[in-house]
């Protein structure tokens, strides 16, 4: 049996009082041996076996966030479960609901956005969990952290941002965060002074629905008795005593499983939510090892909702699982999993092989065959044709500039490239010849090894170019081999989901993800933007209206304006053929059991965006839901 490290207080329940007590560690084992001597099973938390000791009518398990034993839940570091896009520990300014488009309040209770700038309001009520207010220092303290650390991940916001500043009740900058506090003697009003230059208000509001807060006056003093050296900083594990603001607490872990548990000093219980508690007071992830095993956790009922991939999910109804929908596409769709090109690489370079790709592969067998139909039909461009960016998408200019699958219209772009397919008595493809009339290298298409979603969709898109007459194959590496050659551009072509979640820069933030020249290298330096290097600005072709399309839309206030930018630069994308979009899918997998626990959120009860407890607004869910009486 792997060790478990237990962390904060140890606790003995007898009937429904608790007696929390703080001891060496020694003197906790001893106490549990008398206590297992003396058979005192009334003083006990009532366990159940197969859940390993915690009560099911107070523990909710979750899957598909944490894959591997976890080695550190360092905020600064490389973090999963629960840290990473979670608000069970840290928290978040705001969150994002994608179903209205609307921000909603967690640290801060308001926000409004003007021409140079975007200003919150902290809640008066938001509080550490030792006890010290959250103020506007320990926000302009987080987002500093990035302008001084440029690996981290906020640190790209500074590109469109002057300064983060703390203003105090009397209007005045109050930037002295070494003073005492006393009362409510502390800014609670944050300015996000925008560069103007590079005026972007849509990555900053990205940023305050994304990015977790940290305690200045916990960080601060660990980071300067490292003598602020970031690296040794993320040697702490944060695994026991962290100040933190969040409704939970890390209780334990191990390689078979991560446990928090609830705290009920949380702030928010009474500030957001009526003086009520989380329902579960235990929050558990199991570690498996693939797919297929949360699948069947989630059948059985071991795992209360799930993340990943379950195919033919409606199988499933009669064991207790759901999903957002009873029927087709199942689950909320929202981004675009898409084959990326190389530019620099020929063939794929040429417009003329990309657009018969994108007329040759089959999205319909895509759709049905390799995602379980957890799609609606693909359109072209990048403009999702439903939901908030419905008013964004143009079905005229879809139907005239866009590739659809149509083998005719794919032989007709190979031979206005200059390209002749050659195939054997038996139809089977021999090669491809480029216009030169010498036989072109086979173009291979990478993915993860195991993501078995996307070895369907890479083998069908495959299939479906090679019936045309381009030489392709599959190419499935590991995982990490596949990071590396996506951002290094060693590949032809490569699976990749640009700008996965939902937020309110969107469909901004996916145009930028993959068309944006800022901060361009070339093959073997890392990119993480348009990795398929597309547009490159030293070329001779370079295009400077398309990125100037993404530097004007985000400075768009009127909507005839924002639509009309959108259709240009939906155009070009159509035209050009860059990469090659193949299916709709959900940010996140939301799949739920309903044998322990109700009232999860779907489409017949909407209160709540499909995302699982703890994940951004889904945390919401934790005050709603309910045990199954048993």
């Amino acid at each position: 049996m792997p060790e478990t490290r237990s962390v904060y207080r140890s606790e003995v329940s007898c009937g429904s009082s608790s007696l929390r007590v703080q001891l060496p560690a020694r003197a906790v084992r001893l106490l549990a041996i008398g206590v297992a001597l003396l058979g005192l099973a009334d003083c006990r938390p009532k366990q159940d076996e197969k859940n390993s000791g915690f009560s099911r009518a107070e523990t909710f398990y979750l899957g598909g966030r944490q894959w591997g034993e976890p080695s550190s839940f360092n905020p600064l570091g490389t973090s999963g479960w629960p840290i990473s896009t979670m608000n069970l520990i840290y928290e978040t300014l705001l969150m994002y609901d994608s179903l209205s488009g609307q921000m909603q309040p967690l640290l801060a209770e308001s926000y409004a956005v003007h021409d140079d700038r975007i200003e919150l309001l902290l809640n008066p009520a938001a509080r550490w969990n030792d006890g010290q207010p959250i103020s506007a220092w320990d926000v302009s303290y987080t987002f500093e952290l990035g302008k001084k650390y440029k690996s981290l991940n906020i640190a790209p916001i500074w590109q469109y941002l002057n300064a983060v500043r703390a203003y105090g009740q009397d209007g005045r900058g109050d930037q002295d965060a070494k003073r005492p506090m006393s009362g409510n003697d502390y800014p609670r009003h944050v300015v996000f002074e925008l560069n103007l230059d590079k005026k972007n208000p849509l990555v900053v509001l990205d940023a305050l629905q994304a990015q977790s807060i940290l305690p200045r006056h916990a960080i601060e003093p660990l980071l300067a008795a490292r003598g602020d050296n970031l690296d040794e900083f993320k040697k702490l594990k944060f695994d026991q005593n962290v100040v933190s603001s969040g409704p939970y607490r890390l209780l334990s872990y191990s390689s078979e499983k991560i446990a928090v548990v609830r705290d009920d000093g949380y702030w928010g219980n009474q500030a957001l939510h009526g003086g009520k508690k989380p329902v579960p007071k235990y929050i558990v992830h199991p570690i498996y090892k693939s797919n297929d095993a949360f699948s069947v956790a989630l059948r059985q009922g071991r795992l209360d909702v799930s993340t990943t991939f379950v195919p033919r999910i409606w199988l499933k109804a009669k064991k207790g699982v759901r999903s957002w929908f009873d029927r087709e596409p199942y689950f909320v769709t929202s981004s675009i999993p898409m084959l990326l090109a190389n530019h620099q690489r020929a063939p794929v370079s040429d417009v003329h092989l990309r657009r018969a790709m994108a007329f040759a592969i089959n999205y319909k067998d895509i759709r049905e065959l390799a995602v379980s139909g957890y799609s609606e039909p693909l359109e072209p461009g990048l403009i999702l044709p439903f939901g908030l960016e419905r008013k964004f998408f143009s079905e005229e200019d879809a139907k005239r500039y866009g590739t659809r699958f149509d083998p005719e219209r794919a032989k007709a772009e190979l031979e206005a490239g200059g390209y002749v397919a050659v195939f054997g008595p038996d139809g089977q493809l021999l090669e491809t010849r480029g216009p030169d009339g010498k036989p072109l290298p086979t173009i291979y298409v990478k993915s993860p090894t195991g993501w078995s979603d996307w070895e369907s969709i890479v083998r069908i898109a495959v299939k479906s170019m090679r019936a045309v007459g381009i030489d392709a194959r599959e190419r499935f590496v590991d995982t990490s081999l596949f990071w590396n050659a996506l951002y290094e551009g060693d590949f032809d072509l490569i699976m990749f989901t640009p700008s996965t979640q939902p937020s309110p820069s969107k469909p901004w933030s996916r145009f930028e993800a993959l068309l944006t020249t800022r901060d361009f290298v070339r093959t073997g330096q890392r990119m993480y933007k348009n990795m398929g290097r597309f547009n490159d600005p030293n070329a001779a072709a370079y295009l400077p209206r398309i990125d100037a399309l993404l530097a004007q839309i985000p400075t768009l206030t009127d909507d005839d304006a924002r639509l009309s930018a959108y259709r240009e630069l939906n155009v070009l994308f159509m035209q050009l053929q860059p990469d090659i979009p193949l299916v709709y899918r959900p940010d996140t997998f939301y799949e739920f059991s309903i044998k322990h626990w109700s009232n999860l959120p779907s489409a017949a009860n909407p209160y709540l965006p499909p995302l699982i407890p703890g994940d951004r607004l889904g945390t919401n869910m934790l005050w709603s839901i309910a045990p199954v009486s048993n």
